[in-house]
């Protein structure tokens, strides 16, 4: 999956393996001469991969469209209407799709953005995509071979550490118990910081053009365990509570996602975290010269500013 409130989604109001085309480093250029000067649009500019991206090519110098539903750049990926006035004038984007890349209807909306990015002259489109999602492939094909001449980079992501102090698990770890359908299945969880450097590399610096890359974090964990790092780390006792995905799915629905997408949600979990997402890459290091960060770093950094005091 991309990015939703429960996993990967980067929702415009800030809810929230090693292949690579065979390129190799690449290099991010100083203040983002990698896109020629041009303005970089961010679809979902204060969702929680997006909001970080923007801060990076601002701090690079490089002029930012910060798109979402209310803002001063209207984007809405269930108004196409909008696309073109968001993009025109762009040299680059970051594409972070809402609902999901795997949800229904969404390699209709990759090939409809990829039409409009190419009429609008846009040269770099950088996609966030999840790792291990047979249907996000769907989409990510969709928008390569609808965008024409338009290069883009695919970035595929394993689950978000930071679900658990900016996302729908924060509620799960202040109370002392995460709930979740993941059994036993051990996860390399990522930080969006390196998330968002790798974007920023990518639309910025030379030899990326056509790389697909799987990001991970250092190592795997299972629920369980990344559970204990962060009450170590907050210094209060959370446990983890497996759930069946009917189980979580109805559990959604009371907390008030509507039925379609809970049950979207807990079968998408079912296919992500059956093992065969567990392993690590070593694409953050091969993009940015660097390992990811340790999952028990993100914890500490995450305590020391107060994500867990309420």
């Amino acid at each position: 999956m991309t990015e939703n409130a429960f996993t990967r989604r980067d929702n415009d109001n800030g809810e929230s393996n090693g292949e690579d085309g065979g390129r190799g480093v690449g290099r991010m250029t100083e203040r983002g001469a990698g896109v020629a000067g041009g303005t970089v649009l961010v679809t979902s500019g204060t969702g929680k991969t997006g909001r970080r991206v923007v801060e990076r090519l601002t701090a690079l110098g490089v002029p930012v469209r910060s798109g979402s539903r209310t803002g001063e750049v209207p984007f809405d990926w269930q108004d196409a209407s909008g696309w073109a006035a968001a993009l025109r004038g762009t040299r680059a984007a970051y594409v972070a799709y809402y609902p999901d890349l795997a949800a229904p209807g969404a390699a209709e909306a990759m090939a409809a953005f990829g039409r409009t990015a190419e009429a609008c002259g846009v040269r770099t489109v950088v996609l966030l995509s999840g790792r291990g999602e047979p249907r996000a492939v769907v989409a990510e094909e969709a928008l390569r071979g609808a965008a024409g001449t338009v290069e883009v980079t695919v970035v595929r992501s394993a689950f978000f550490a930071q679900n658990f102090n900016e996302g729908a698990l924060l509620d799960g770890v202040l109370g002392g118990e995460v709930v979740f359908p993941a059994g036993t299945t051990a996860e390399p969880f990522l930080d969006l910081d390196d998330l968002a450097d790798v974007v920023v590399a990518a639309l910025t610096g030379d030899g990326h053009a056509g790389a697909v890359y799987e990001l991970t974090g250092p190592r795997s964990l299972t629920f369980a365990e990344a559970a204990g790092e962060l009450g170590r780390a907050a210094g209060r006792p959370v446990r983890y509570v497996p759930v069946t995905g009917p189980a979580y799915a109805s559990q959604l629905e009371e907390f008030g996602v509507p039925g379609p997408e809970a049950g979207f949600l807990a079968e998408l979990f079912a296919t992500l975290l059956d093992g065969h997402n567990t392993a690590t890459t070593d694409d953050v290091k091969r993009v940015l010269g660097r390992e990811p960060k340790d999952f028990s770093a993100f914890a500490r950094e995450a305590a020391g500013n107060g994500a867990w005091h309420g």
